[in-house]
C-alpha cells in the first residue's frame, strides 16, 4: 500500500471539476462557441487592490485571437450571471497580465 502524499500537490475542493464544466457551458452558450478551447482557472493574487481570488476564463481558437474574461470571485462562487457580465464587460487581450499592472 502506497501512503505517500505529495506535499506540493494543489488540493482541489469538492465540486471544482463539475463547476468548471458548468462555467465552460455557460460561456459556450453565451458566445455560441463550438470548437474553441475554453480553459477555466482560479488564480490568487497578493498585490494591493487585487481580489484574493479570481476566476479567469481563456478562449482559444484557430480563427480569432485568444480572449480572456475575468470574474472577481472564487471559481465555486461564480454563477451564470457573472459569466454574462464578464462577457458584456469585454474580453482582455490574451497577452495582458491578469492584474492589469504588467507584473
Amino acid at each position: 500500500m502506497n501512503t505517500f502524499s505529495n506535499p506540493l500537490r494543489k488540493s482541489r475542493f469538492n465540486g471544482f471539476p463539475e463547476h468548471s464544466a458548468r462555467i465552460k457551458t455557460w460561456l459556450r452558450q453565451a458566445l455560441n462557441l463550438a470548437e474553441n478551447v475554453v480553459s477555466v482557472n482560479e488564480l490568487s493574487c497578493s498585490q494591493a487592490g487585487c481580489p484574493p481570488r479570481q476566476t479567469v476564463i481563456l478562449v482559444l481558437s484557430d480563427t480569432v485571437a485568444p480572449r480572456k474574461f475575468a470574474v472577481h470571485k472564487s471559481l465555486l462562487d461564480v454563477v451564470e450571471e457573472d459569466v454574462i457580465a464578464a462577457i458584456e464587460n469585454g474580453s482582455l487581450p490574451a497577452n495582458e497580465d491578469f492584474s492589469g499592472d504588467g507584473r
